[in-house]
């Protein structure tokens, strides 16, 4: 488990790191991210990326091609199949509450809200290891996102559960909405508790937006333990839930933690726009 860090950190490139959470999360500050990065600068960010899994900018002044630039740091960009938008760079996908009741419209049901802890690709064989959220038009209240730190939800499981869930796979099913956007894609399945490659941490990943079943167990059983999986998920203390404003920016990594859309701003069409970064096919990590 993660040891509490609570203080203000500088780093040599002249960072401030102040995390939100003992375990997950933190505020950096001291960077003007729609200018090139030096390589400590980005090597620090990388840095705090692994150790914090999500990391916050505030007061930054982005467009489409800036926000790019900036992702484009860490890897190359991922273009998702499902992206909806009007900007001119392909890599950005704009998460609209105005394209959610178009989705949901073609899909012929409610987009699953209340228990739709996610992490980003988990459909892809090698999903995208990081991803970068900015806001665009925001409600004055409401639409927090909460991201669970996922090696601390595994560790504070019970020493039967662990023994019951390592070396199961549960499948990442998100072929509908793929059909729909004329996208072709086997149904894949991953670890549920898998070790990030970079930190060497075992993590409890499991999208509950993607129709998850446990494999090799009867169904019974799969359900059981993804309602022990969620009610981990749902816990204070192993969540970030942070508090968008104008000028913010989220950056995590996607190996690490799953991310929750609070969705309690009613009709307002929130806005905001992310980009994803590819990771390397590496068989190790699956």
């Amino acid at each position: 488990m993660a040891t509490s860090q609570t203080t203000i950190a500088q780093s040599a490139a002249g960072l401030a790191i102040r995390p939100v959470q003992p375990t997950i999360g933190a505020e950096i500050e001291g960077v003007d991210l729609s200018k090139p990065l030096t390589d400590d600068l980005r090597n620090e960010i990388r840095a705090a990326v692994l150790t914090y899994k999500v990391v916050f900018f505030r007061d930054q002044s982005l467009d489409d091609a800036s926000q790019a630039a900036f992702a484009g740091n860490f890897g190359p960009l991922y273009t998702h199949p499902t992206t909806r938008h009007d900007a001119a760079n392909e890599a950005v996908h704009a998460i609209a509450a105005k394209y959610d009741r178009e989705f949901e419209k073609k899909l012929g049901r409610k987009l699953k809200a209340g228990d739709a802890y996610h992490t980003d690709t988990s459909w892809r064989l090698v999903p995208t290891w990081g991803a970068v959220l900015r806001d665009v038009h925001l409600p004055e209240v409401g639409g927090d996102t909460i991201w669970v730190d996922a090696n601390l939800a595994y560790e504070t499981l019970s020493d039967d559960l662990k023994e019951r869930l390592d070396g199961k796979y549960v499948t990442h099913n998100f072929s509908d909405s793929l059909e729909l956007a004329g996208h072709e894609y086997p149904i894949v399945s991953h670890k549920v508790v898998r070790t990030h490659r970079e930190t060497g941490q075992k993590i409890l990943w499991v999208n509950f937006q993607q129709q998850p079943q446990i494999l090799g167990i009867e169904l019974s059983e799969s359900r059981e333990l993804l309602d022990e999986v969620l009610r981990q998920y749902k816990r204070p203390d192993v969540q970030a839930r942070f508090s968008w404003r104008p000028g913010t920016v989220a950056f995590w990594d996607n190996r690490a933690a799953v991310h929750y859309a609070v969705r309690n701003y009613g009709d307002f069409p929130r806005e905001l726009h992310r980009i994803l970064i590819s990771d390397e096919p590496l068989w190790t990590d699956l």
